[in-house]
Order: structure tokens, then C-alpha cells, then sequence
């Protein structure tokens, strides 16, 4: 295969996002702009190189050594943009040229481009799309015959020009050693004062040189981010196209329209989302899951069988069968078990919970190490800091912590202990001991009347 070097123009300041944030590090769906267009290049390109500006030092520590960089200390074009680039050139194979804020064009789409390149044996070929609104856009010019004649930008464009539907996306692919040739004779004498990379292509026809074009099905899919309205619109369609993708694959969607989930989610067949339902980052959804609604999961791992309603999970790992909620937080570092059940308002916080235990409701866990069938009443808090250090506790299996028990870390509870409710365990407890930790009840006849005013019957709710 020919080799391919993407360039990938990535130095704007993005004004309109009126962000201090580079605008091609702005996320949606779980990546950034840009990390959206490397992935796309990926086993289409033998190598790849930004052209950074702006926020370089925040772009390179994003995305490292997995690609090369070229500054454009000045940003005076795109055609001065690709000059940066230049010299890290061969001159040799294929050079494709697109913009870091266009997180949708897909791999289908610039395997295409340089498809079409190929077969038409064109020293340039550009993407276009026909498009409903042209304001703004470089318009492409065609002969009487249909060829490629120029692109015109719209500030240089007469009025019969700017009524033209067909633009110029900003993504081409180049044959190497002519790109390099006509990057050498670019001028700024325009409106803008800049070198376009769009004269480069009436350099070439000018040589009599065959350019090609490339007509997106879909203009959506070039679609480059400059503002928050943008950034929200590319966001949308992504949304839309990874559910589509869901759901041919076997996931139900109650309401596609409000189930929001990152492009790196994967999520098994006969699994059903509910409304409102947000998968974020890294996340694994096994079959037959019942998520949602109203429901948030971040950087985990669910396993077959698990439903989780009305909760929030981030970097969790839950085994098959688990049930969770409604109303329960799971923070990171929590992995339960097979069959494991969390119920209402119980917060659970960088701890094993063992196969088939249960924790009903209003609970707080953390630092804990709880073994299999072991049972937390409700208002079970494991306390787990002192104010300095967080302190680790362990409950045995079968183990039973009754209603409103406090269990002071570090402690461990023994296998098939019982703790009485009401104790505030500070000590550990033995495999198969009941354990109280209370105090004594005193009952003082007579006495009720200082402490409480005596009312009308009807003033009591």
C-alpha cells in the first residue's frame, strides 16, 4: 500500500468557544475533537503529524508521542499551516490533509478520498458536499464540463459565487511530491492576507494537472466545530450514530432521543436502556442488563443479568446478577460480587462486596472487605475515617450487621457473627458471636411532660 501521512491542522485558537481550553481538546462523547479525527486515521495512515499552535503544550501532553508535531507560530492560513508540516515530508506517496475540529468524518468516508484519488491517478483531490446553506464555506467553481476548476473563499467570492451549494470541506489528499512543489509558490494576496491551502489546488489545474473531487453523501459528516452551538450539534449526530450502532447490535433503547453514550462503550445484546440513562468514558455492559432509568455509569465493568436503576457507578467493576438501586452511589475502586444486591440510598465506596450479599438500604460502606452472604441492615455505616486515615474493615461471610450499627475501622467481624442493632462496634467481633454495643435503656416514669409541651390534639400532624 501507498504510504499516507495525514496532516492534521490543529493550531486555531477557536475564539468563538471562548474557552482557555484548546478548542480541538473540547470533548464530546467521551473523546476529545481531536482524538475523534486520529482515531478515524487509524490503519488509513502510516504516520500522522499536527500542526499545533495555540495551547501546544496542552495538545502534545494529550496525545504524546502517538503522533509528530509541526508549530505554526503564526497563524497566517491553512496553506501556511501545511509549510509548517513540510519539512517532515518524504515527497514521496500520499499527503491527506484535514482539520482537527471535524469529529465526524468517518473511516468509510476518507478511505473514499483516496479511493477516488487513486482511480482518477489526480495529483489533488478534494472532499466536497453539497450543502443547504453555503454562507462562509470556500465554494467549489466547476467548469462547463463539470471539472474542478477552483475553490473560491467566501470573502474573495463574487455574489453569483456565494450562491454556489457545493463547498469545499478542508480535507484533501495530495500526491507528496506535488504538494511540496506548489506549497513553494502560495501567495497572500487576497482579502484575508493569508495562504490558503485551497490555492494550491488552481496551481495545479494551472499546470494542467488533473484534480479530482469527492462528493460526501452526507454534508453533517464534515461538519467543523467553532462554537458551543457546534460543539453540541457534533455531539448530537455522534450520539446518533452510536446508538444506531447499539441497536442494530441487539440493545434496546427505550428513548434513543435521551440515552447518552460514549463512543468507546460497548454494550451487550438483549441489554435494555432506559430514558435518561448516560454511559460515560470506558464502560462494559454485559447482556440481558436492565440500566436505568435515570441512570449515570462511568469507567466500569457490568457483568450479564445486572440491573442498575435511578444510580450513579463510576469505575466499578459488578459481576452477573448484581442489582443496584434505586438511588445508590457506587464510587471507584467497588467491585460486588456475583448476585450481589445494593438497594436504596446506600453509598458504597472502594470495597469487595462478596457473592450474594445484601445491603438493602441507607447504608454507607467503604474500605470494607465483605465476605459472601453476609447481610447489612439498614443504617449500617462502616467508619472508616478518623479524621487523618482511612481504616479498613472487615465483615466475615454470613456474617449479620443489624439495623443502625456503627462498625468503628479498622474492625473485622467474624464469619457468621451477629451484631445486634443499635451497636457501635469498636472492637472485633468472633466467627459465630453476637455482639451488642449499647446502652443501657433507662425509663423514667412520669418525666415525658418536661420535654414536651402539652398541645390540642389538632396540633399534632
Amino acid at each position: 500500500m501507498t504510504d499516507v501521512t495525514a496532516v492534521i491542522l490543529a493550531a486555531g485558537e477557536g475564539k468563538r468557544m471562548k474557552s482557555e481550553r484548546p478548542k480541538v481538546l473540547h470533548e464530546i462523547c467521551g473523546r476529545p475533537l481531536l482524538g475523534h479525527v486520529l482515531a478515524t486515521l487509524e490503519n488509513l495512515c502510516t504516520d500522522k503529524i499536527l500542526v499545533i499552535g495555540h495551547g501546544a503544550a496542552e495538545v502534545e501532553a494529550a496525545f504524546g508521542r502517538s503522533v509528530r508535531y509541526a508549530i505554526q507560530e503564526e497563524q497566517l492560513g491553512t496553506g501556511h499551516a501545511v509549510m509548517q508540516a513540510a519539512p517532515q515530508l518524504s515527497g514521496r506517496g500520499e499527503v491527506m490533509i484535514l482539520c482537527g475540529d471535524t469529529p465526524l468524518l468517518s473511516r468509510e468516508t476518507l478511505a473514499g478520498l483516496l479511493k477516488e484519488h487513486r482511480r482518477t491517478a489526480a495529483v489533488a483531490t478534494v472532499l466536497t458536499a453539497i450543502v443547504p446553506n453555503p454562507f462562509g464555506y470556500g465554494k467549489i467553481i466547476r467548469s462547463v464540463s463539470g471539472a474542478l476548476e477552483k475553490i473560491v473563499e467566501e470573502k474573495d467570492a463574487s455574489d453569483q459565487e456565494k450562491t454556489i451549494a457545493e463547498i469545499n470541506t478542508g480535507t484533501y489528499v495530495f500526491a507528496a511530491e506535488a504538494l511540496l512543489d506548489v506549497l513553494k509558490r502560495l501567495s497572500n494576496k487576497n482579502f484575508q492576507g493569508e495562504y490558503y491551502l485551497t490555492d494550491c489546488i488552481a496551481l495545479l489545474i494551472d499546470k494542467g494537472l488533473r484534480v479530482s473531487s469527492f462528493c460526501l453523501e452526507d454534508y453533517r459528516h464534515a461538519l467543523g466545530v467553532n462554537d458551543r452551538s457546534q460543539l453540541a450539534q457534533a455531539a448530537f449526530l455522534l450520539r446518533q450514530q452510536i446508538n444506531q450502532r447499539l441497536m442494530i447490535s441487539g440493545v434496546t433503547m427505550v428513548d434513543p432521543a435521551t440515552t447518552y453514550v460514549d463512543i468507546d462503550v460497548r454494550v451487550g445484546p438483549d441489554t435494555t436502556l432506559f430514558p435518561n440513562t448516560t454511559l460515560l468514558g470506558s464502560v462494559e455492559v454485559g447482556k440481558g442488563c436492565i440500566i436505568g432509568p435515570n441512570t449515570e455509569i462511568k469507567d466500569s465493568i457490568i457483568g450479564d443479568g445486572v440491573t442498575v436503576r435511578h444510580s450513579v457507578l463510576s469505575g466499578c467493576i459488578l459481576a452477573d446478577n448484581v442489582t443496584v438501586g434505586p438511588f445508590a452511589q457506587l464510587r471507584p475502586e467497588t467491585v460486588l460480587r456475583q448476585g450481589v444486591k445494593v438497594g436504596n440510598f446506600v453509598e458504597i465506596k472502594k470495597s469487595d462486596i462478596g457473592n450474594n450479599c445484601k445491603i438493602p438500604h441507607l447504608s454507607y460502606v467503604g474500605d470494607a472487605q465483605v465476605g459472601s452472604h453476609a447481610n447489612l441492615g439498614a443504617g449500617t455505616i462502616v467508619v472508616n475515617y478518623d479524621g487523618q486515615e482511612k481504616h479498613c474493615t472487615v465483615i466475615g461471610e454470613q456474617a449479620f450487621v443489624g439495623c443502625n450499627s456503627n462498625l468503628v475501622a479498622p474492625v473485622t467481624i467474624g464469619k457468621g457473627a451477629f451484631v445486634a442493632a443499635g451497636s457501635t462496634i469498636t472492637k472485633d467481633v468472633p466467627p459465630g458471636a453476637l455482639s451488642l454495643a449499647r446502652a443501657k435503656q433507662v425509663n423514667k416514669d412520669g418525666m415525658a411532660a418536661r420535654f414536651i409541651e402539652t398541645r390540642k390534639s389538632d396540633d399534632f400532624c
